[in-house]
């Protein structure tokens, strides 16, 4: 994998690295919801968005940066 490269110049704009703790919590939150309306019986379930937000996370957003050097897309 030493030649692996991204292929377009996009990085987040904060200095977070991942959002891989910010999208568990969100799942977990969701599938405890879920269970309970499951054992109220109620069939309305909610959907991923309508527990979380994603403005909440660390990364906010994702910016095009034409300027990255060859050591900044390297994976």
């Amino acid at each position: 994998m030493s030649r692996s490269k991204k292929k377009t110049k996009i990085q987040g704009i904060t200095t977070a690295t991942s959002e891989k703790e910010n999208k568990q919590e969100a799942n977990r939150k969701l599938r405890r919801l879920v269970k309970e309306k499951l054992k109220r019986g109620e069939k309305d379930l909610p959907e991923i968005r309508e527990v979380s937000d994603v403005c909440d996370f660390e990364k906010d957003g994702k910016k095009y940066n034409p300027e990255m050097s060859d050591k900044e897309l390297r994976k």
